[in-house]
């Protein structure tokens, strides 16, 4: 498993997210929308979405619009905005990676994900956890202000030991939304705990009873509302799975079938997959994905071909440095590098192939961490020009390309 920072825009605003990836190609992406006033990284958003990705499912938590690392006022922010920003999160993820089949969303953010649902085409199941039937619901929490926010036009509340200013728009807002539950059109997974103190059960009995089949309750019973318990957020990670997998698309990419056993060691066999182009790369035991970004008409699915010829020749050159300083006994502690392949026009250096006034440059930048002198250094500088990828790129070596019959392929 392993995540990565993202932002997207939404509304002009550049937005926070975190994407948790599976270990092996994702069966399917989901969305996570927290809740009121929370932020991508509540307990309960980090660990069910860690949690989904034991089941191959891929999920993109984020900030909305003036929460946590993302750009804007809270101030100006509202339900519909929440909304505009799930719907920009799946547009996000269906340009970069694969459209979302799932929303899971907590609190205010349950209702959110049960707004955005139809908007969202590639949606196949929702799940709520402690969400209000209809966002007017969330008034409850602004009780003693809201004749001030009426009346002046806003007021800071305290919510959650800290303090929000909340504009007359956002009461306008709720209070205007009616959401359509028999509208959905996806599977539904209402789950909510009795000993919810700050949204009722009530609540999910109104979500349930509105929406049409395929439904399920599971209660949360004996979990806050803000799943603070490890093993409650967990438990719960764990139905929403069990209970997805009969509502998610199955996978038919043949890239997700098992490693085939008869390439050796130190060979590669790459076979297309779908699309124009999705690629199967077998690299001895390891089962990876080739693809492109979908600017240029691919699903952005694993790694183009120039960046893993970035990659092998980072990681050796990095094997070599290590290799090289564990043999002087010098303290290199670790070895980090980032590359970049460019096409850059004008006069190539001496040696040098141009083509249409351009020629091709790959730039390495290398940081070496641990206790090394200025004479250590240099010679490691040195040594990761030597590493044997480069001097393969360098020797520009004879390529061999021929026809072979199916059963030598």
């Amino acid at each position: 498993m392993s995540s990565r920072e993202m932002r997207f825009e939404s509304a002009g605003h550049q937005l926070a997210g975190r994407l948790e990836l599976p270990q092996d190609a994702p069966r399917a992406f989901a969305i996570f929308a927290h809740c009121f006033t929370c932020g991508k990284d509540i307990a309960a958003a980090s660990r069910i979405s860690r949690a989904l990705t034991k089941d191959g499912i891929a999920v993109l938590r984020f900030d909305f619009t003036g929460l946590g690392n993302s750009d804007g006022d809270f101030a100006n922010t509202h339900f519909s905005s929440n909304v505009a920003d799930l719907v920009a999160a799946a547009e996000h993820l269906r340009a970069h990676h694969r459209a979302p089949a799932l929303l899971v969303g907590h609190s205010l953010g349950g209702a959110a994900v049960l707004a955005a649902a139809p908007q969202i085409p590639e949606i196949t199941a929702v799940c709520t956890l402690g969400a209000p039937s209809q966002p007017e619901h969330v008034e409850h929490l602004l009780t003693g202000h809201v004749d001030t926010i009426e009346s002046e036009g806003s007021a800071e509340v305290l919510l959650g030991q800290r303090r929000f200013r909340i504009q007359r728009s956002f009461l306008e807002d709720i209070r205007s939304q009616e959401l359509n539950l028999r509208g959905l059109g996806a599977a539904l997974l209402v789950m909510h705990s009795p000993r919810d103190e700050l949204v009722s059960i009530d609540e999910a009995s109104k979500i349930f009873l509105g929406a049409k089949h395929p439904k399920s309750f599971v209660s949360l019973d004996p979990a806050d509302h803000l799943l603070t318990r490890k093993a409650d957020a967990e438990y719960a990670a764990g139905v929403i799975a069990a209970w997805a997998s009969r509502h998610l698309p199955e996978p038919t990419s043949p890239a997700e079938e098992a490693p085939n056993p008869h390439v050796p060691h130190g060979r590669a066999r790459v076979e297309h997959v779908s699309g124009t182009f999705l690629n199967k790369v077998q690299a001895g035991s390891h089962a990876l994905l080739a693809d492109e970004p979908p600017s240029v008409g691919g699903e952005d699915r694993g790694p183009g071909p120039y960046e893993y010829l970035l990659a092998g020749l980072g990681a050796c050159t990095s094997m070599t440095l290590k290799m090289y300083a564990e043999r002087k006994g010098w303290p290199l502690e670790k070895v980090v590098v980032n590359l970049e392949h460019e096409r850059v026009e004008g006069e190539p250096p001496e040696g040098t192939l141009a083509r249409n006034g351009r020629y091709e440059r790959i730039g390495l930048k290398l940081r070496l961490d641990g206790p090394l002198d200025t004479t250590q250094r240099d010679r490691l500088l040195q040594i990761a020009d030597k590493c044997p990828v480069h001097r393969t790129l360098e020797s520009r070596p004879v390529m061999n390309t021929v026809l072979v019959d199916d059963e030598d392929a």
